[in-house]
């Protein structure tokens, strides 16, 4: 079936609600290493929720995005499990180290570590592996997630003004407030660059529907107890490593239950996030509070003077001075491109040993290449390839090697 023209029978008002509820639902950013591609429109196969268990009301693709975008459920409770498995090999602590100096978090800027409990490297240990959340929320001013380790625990907690991270096993505290440096609140606090739920992950799903996407219903199920509708979003281009993204959507509230995207070359998910409990009634209000334990180091935002600002990378951290990166290609062939301005192919020293140990990761299991761009490396996950040529040009996105190799070609 062709497209749904996205402006057919609707009036301009109409239209804007559904862009303003768009936009609404796109509130998180998850990293290039994860989903790869944003878009701008709209365009939908209609199939219908014909098959499955339970039997509900039969709805169209496009209805069942609007669905997702009018959303508001503002309280709510649940267990979520996230499994993430990218095939990257065991790299025996080192995509810990260099996921923190990308993100700027603690250790990041030099020779201050700074607090176990900053969210921003804590929560960077979803990207990878099983893991098991405990989630809360009760309007914009109150919410709780919990990350489950062996016998520590993790919580980042926003509560009004304030925002607690507490990591159980270091007994450490890291404070922050609403207060943005313009004075005015910060609407983000405490939302995360590292996607945590279903929401999360398909709200960037969705930025990611144009004209080179399906997106069909693909039956029902029944996920933590509660009926919800399948939705489909597959890639129409060839070249893409995305086979297929799966959002099981809530029959009721059009909250997201399930999030799970297999690769194109087949078996078990890349990343599969889901509830196994979930409740949509107002939690305890004690739920939000929290007091330092007694002993526990406690560390203020503004004490940490070389932390980075928000959405920066820290000073020598790997991720400094990418204002250059680009994006060639649409939909999901997007490739983000990037000249580092140096030869030499796989970086292999650094005075902190951050690159060395990069250089050593990505020559482990790369393959070389030639083309008209030259020679270079490519190494490989399950769904995001990167291309490094010998002259120090970087081609990345979730596309083949034979996309990237493309790619570099006509750069020349």
């Amino acid at each position: 079936m062709a497209p749904i023209d996205s402006d057919d029978n609707r009036t301009a008002g109409e239209g804007e609600e559904l862009r303003a509820g768009r936009r609404k639902a796109a509130r998180y950013v998850v990293p290039v290493a994860v989903m790869g591609v944003a878009a701008a429109t709209i365009g939908l196969v209609p199939a219908l929720a014909d098959s499955g268990d339970p039997d509900l009301p039969k709805v169209t693709a496009e209805q069942l995005i609007e669905k997702i975008a009018k959303s508001d459920v503002q309280q709510m409770s649940g267990t979520v499990r996230i499994n993430t498995d990218l095939g990257l090999p065991d790299l025996g602590g080192l995509e810990s180290g260099l996921m923190s100096g990308m993100s700027g978090g603690p250790g990041a800027g030099g020779d201050d570590e700074g607090s176990a409990a900053d969210p921003s490297a804590k929560l960077t240990e979803l990207v990878s592996g099983s893991h098991t959340l405990r989630v809360a929320a009760d309007g914009p001013d109150r919410q709780k997630l919990s990350l489950l380790e062996n016998a520590a625990e993790y919580s980042l907690i926003h509560n009004g003004d304030d925002v607690w991270g507490y990591d159980s096993e270091s007994n450490e505290v890291y404070h922050s407030t609403t207060s943005g440096r313009d004075g005015r609140p910060e609407k983000d606090v405490p939302e995360k660059d590292v996607p945590a739920t279903p929401k999360d992950f398909a709200d960037q799903a969705l930025k990611a529907v144009d004209d080179t996407t399906s997106v069909t219903v693909g039956g029902t199920a029944q996920v933590a107890g509660r009926d919800a509708y399948r939705l489909v979003v597959e890639p129409k281009q060839d070249g893409s490593t995305v086979g297929a993204i799966t959002v099981a959507v809530d029959a009721e509230t059009g909250t997201p239950l399930k999030f799970t995207l297999t690769p194109a070359s087949g078996g078990a998910a890349v990343v599969d996030v889901g509830f196994t409990e979930v409740s949509f009634a107002k939690p305890d209000a004690s739920t939000f509070d929290f007091t330092p334990p007694e002993g526990a180091k406690v560390t203020e935002a503004d004490e940490s003077t070389k932390a980075p600002e928000h959405g920066r990378p820290a000073e020598g951290g790997l991720a400094e001075g990418l204002d250059g990166l680009e994006v060639v290609g649409e939909g999901w062939n997007a490739i983000a491109t990037f000249d580092t301005g140096a030869g030499g192919g796989l970086p292999t020293a650094s005075p902190d040993g951050d690159l060395g140990a990069l250089g050593g990761f990505l020559g482990s299991f790369g393959d070389q290449v030639k083309g008209d761009f030259g020679s270079g490396t490519v190494f490989k996950t399950r769904l995001v390839n990167a291309l490094i040529t010998d002259d120090g040009k970087i081609y990345a996105g979730a596309v083949t090697k034979d996309a990237l190799v493309k790619a570099a070609d006509a750069a020349q």
